[in-house]
């Protein structure tokens, strides 16, 4: 049987909304991290938000048999993303375990990039919207990062803890 993801996905949304605040401090800087990327042709920082937050609900709503909500894209501002991903865990907040009970029996029709998909349950949570929730998430932490911004593991997971002062450096 499936595990309810939701609570791992609240986790994750927390962190993101905490890595927006810890990135806000000075709005010159935020503003310009908001349209950075890692290459080109990738996503810059609010869309790998936007997509970390579609990807909760895009696996949680079609496991617990409920549509994905339709909803307007946010601006790319502080509040607008906030709120977002505040809106997107008052949503999975709703989904209870029972809503989880028969997941394993469906099939999850998604759209990965031009390809169509229609998966299994198991395959569709732990090969496709997982990974790719987790790659967005990450995304948007490694370019915050890679702007200068004071983060570290423990801003992506919550958990890690350093002591001051603490780096990996090679001596």
């Amino acid at each position: 049987m499936l595990s309810n993801p939701v609570p791992v996905l609240i986790r994750y949304l927390q962190q993101a909304d905490a890595l927006l605040i810890k990135t806000s401090a000075s709005e010159q800087e935020f503003k310009a991290l908001l349209n950075a990327r890692l290459a080109d042709d990738m996503l810059p920082f609010a869309n790998q938000i936007i997509t970390t937050v579609n990807f909760a609900l895009r696996i949680a709503c079609p496991l617990a048999g409920k549509a994905v909500p339709a909803w307007q894209q946010p601006a790319h501002s502080l509040e607008a993303l906030r709120l977002y991903i505040a809106r997107a865990i008052e949503i999975l907040q709703t989904l209870t375990e029972k809503d989880f009970a028969e997941a394993d029996m469906h099939v999850i029709e998604d759209r990965a990039g031009f390809a169509d998909l229609s998966l299994p349950a198991a395959e569709f949570l732990y090969s496709y919207a997982l990974p790719n929730f987790y790659f967005h998430w990450s995304m948007a932490f490694a370019i915050a990062r890679s702007r200068g911004f004071a983060v570290g593991k423990m801003d992506f997971d919550g958990y890690h803890q350093y002591p001051p002062g603490f780096s990996f450096e090679k001596s």
